[in-house]
């Protein structure tokens, strides 16, 4: 084999025929890592590049593995230290930022052509797909497509993050000449606020942004009419929450009725607080407290109905009564990005009420939701995973986890938890090692898929982006290598991306969600590079649980009407970032020092475990 040749010559060269001869039995392990993992270096050209494109200097990860080998010791023979460990070349990095916006340039493009206007492309057939108006019972189109263009919007943002003004400032007039809420669609409060009342607010922030870090994003004559739009959205939203006993609202609204007679009165704990930053932040930026107002009732309602005994929340509640229809307290669908507002509304708006109720929830969690070893990196045990409990007794419910779970690595990481969140990501991407996609739910009893459907979530590449970001370590490099040819090989279609309906069979769905484009391409986009503005303008941004940009200034942290939000007699007071710091948690990433760069953020004797856990060896 060539490259077996090529490394023979180096260490002849470097280190004479003796040193050979006793490093040959270490290299012998390495020859299985071809058929355990499916993506050996370097990546196949045709994947990551135009037909016929050759890897280019550089490019092949046995440099690394060379240098390493002179002082490695027994540790140059394991094969998860050979797969990972290791400087990540520049130039193979610059490729998968390519292919990254290659993805997004090509879906984006599709959606153009054969979608818009409608909502969404159907990117097996080519065609423009809307709400399905023949059966309103069909939630899982019709909570999401309101016949506005969605895609469109929610993409607005991913084409500043990469550069491209002109596509953008052409969106933006196409967004603006083309869009109207005045439409006859029931839609869900929770997906229209964070998908479309975001990204106006996203798209509007960077247009107006004095520093404009992205390159020239303004808009000639424009006058915040992105700004009106999302006003316009969030005042046909608003209905959904008058009329309920508890200030919890509706889940769905009418865009141009109001609450439809016969609306449902059980809501999500996830859909119903989770609006508080893109309602706080619109009330911010119009000076007027309404929107935020609702949002933060809202939120302290549910709040209010936890368990006294353990502290938690169930995931399905009744907006009338109060009471808890769905007791299951995990952090997967319908609890995921409550959690994720409660401190990122701390880290936009500084109120200290909100860092509170996260601190004590994350305590509750790591109280009844957290099973394993104590330490991810060292002791003995199974390894850190949280599960689903009855919110009441704290007693497991079932077996199984959801792919939305993955979010929380990277909120662990917002909090400093970084060591808890290397080995939680681990366990997600041993799955998707396993299937070259995440089940929407797997049974880590059974060790099989209870749900096998993939719609190309993002929560995985989010905890992998993020986690990059506070370790600088190249596994997670490699970690979204894997997922960018996972993507590439599974879910690419004729016009787009599509939706695995079977991660085990590969079989397609006729399905590319907007959140495809706003989060999935974005944090791959991001991971690879290491030069976007994003990362060295010196602006800070946080990214709401769409993944849409918002920069943490000061007119987001200052309020006129603390006098009229609920239960804010001590709001004026607020907390400096670097006062941020969870609760009940042993490390921070503090804990993670600088000569561990290049190891394993996870030790191979753990990395196997969790491999051997979700029934990859």
């Amino acid at each position: 084999m060539q490259w077996r040749s090529l490394v023979l010559g180096l260490l002849l060269l470097r280190l004479g025929l003796q040193a050979l001869l006793a490093l040959l039995p270490a290299l012998a392990p390495g020859l299985c890592l071809r058929r355990r993992f499916p993506f050996p270096f370097p990546p196949p050209p045709v994947a990551l590049g135009p037909p016929g494109a050759a890897a280019g200097p550089g490019s092949s990860h046995w440099g690394s593995l060379l240098r390493r080998g002179g002082g490695g010791g027994a540790a140059g023979g394991d094969e998860y230290e050979q797969r990972y460990s290791g400087a990540f070349p520049p130039q193979l990095r610059a490729r998968l930022r390519d292919a990254a916006r290659g993805m997004f340039v090509f879906s984006y493009d599709s959606y153009m052509q054969h979608a818009f206007p409608r909502d969404e492309l159907d990117p097996l057939h080519c065609r423009g797909r809307g709400p399905d108006r023949h059966d309103p019972s069909n939630l899982n189109i019709n909570d999401v497509l309101g016949n506005y263009s969605l895609t469109l919007i929610d993409a607005l943002d991913t084409l500043a993050v990469m550069g491209n003004s002109s596509e953008f400032q052409k969106a933006v007039k196409l967004v603006i000449d083309t869009v109207s809420f005045d439409k006859d669609s029931t839609v869900q409060v929770f997906e229209a606020t964070i998908r479309v009342l975001g990204s106006l607010l996203s798209a509007h922030i960077i247009i107006t942004d004095t520093k404009q870090p992205f390159g020239d994003m303004t808009i000639k004559d424009y006058d915040n009419e992105l700004l009106h739009m999302a006003h316009d959205l969030a005042v046909r939203l608003l209905p959904a929450f008058e009329n309920t006993k508890t200030g919890i609202p509706y889940p769905r609204v009418n865009l141009k009725k109001g609450v439809p007679p016969d609306s449902n009165n059980e809501t999500c704990t996830a859909g119903a607080g989770s609006l508080l930053v893109e309602f706080g932040i619109l009330s911010r930026l119009l000076g007027d407290s309404t929107f935020e107002w609702v949002a933060r009732r809202a939120v302290k309602a549910l709040w209010s109905l936890r368990s006294n005994n353990t502290g938690l929340l169930g995931n399905v509640v009744n907006i009338q009564t109060g009471h808890w229809v769905g007791k299951q307290s995990g952090l997967g669908a319908g609890s995921d990005s409550f959690y994720e507002y409660l401190l990122k509304s701390y880290i936009l708006f500084g109120e200290k009420e909100d860092l509170e109720m996260f601190n004590d929830a994350y305590r509750n969690i790591q109280n009844h939701l957290r099973r394993g070893r104590e330490a991810c990196n060292e002791g003995e045990g199974d390894p850190p995973l949280y599960v689903n409990v009855n919110m009441f007794t704290g007693q497991l419910m079932n077996t199984w986890i959801d792919s939305l779970q993955a979010f929380f690595p990277g909120l662990q990481v917002l909090i400093g938890d970084v060591e808890d969140a290397i080995c939680l990501h681990a366990f997600y991407y041993a799955i998707w090692k396993r299937y070259g996609a995440l089940p929407e739910r797997y049974n880590w009893q059974l060790q099989a898929p209870d749900v096998p459907f993939y719609p190309l979530r993002p929560e995985l590449v989010e905890s992998t982006y993020l986690l990059y970001q506070a370790t600088k370590n190249p596994f997670y490099l490699h970690v979204g290598m894997d997922i960018l040819q996972s993507l590439e090989k599974y879910t690419k279609a004729k016009c787009g991306y599509a939706t695995l309906h079977h991660v085990v069979e590969k079989t397609k769905e006729d399905r590319m969600e907007s959140f495809f484009l706003s989060e999935t391409c974005k944090y791959l986009y991001l991971l690879f590079d290491e030069e976007n503005p994003l990362h060295k303008s010196g602006n800070k941004y946080m990214f709401t649980t769409e993944g849409h940009i918002v920069s943490v200034d000061e007119r987001f942290r200052n309020s006129l009407w603390q006098d009229i939000l609920p239960g804010e007699e001590d709001s004026a007071e607020k907390i400096k970032p670097n006062e941020l710091k969870a609760v009940n948690f042993s490390s921070n990433c503090n804990r993670v020092p600088d000569e561990r760069r290049y190891l394993l953020p996870l030790k191979s004797n753990y990395m196997r475990q969790i491999d051997r856990m979700v029934g990859l060896i």
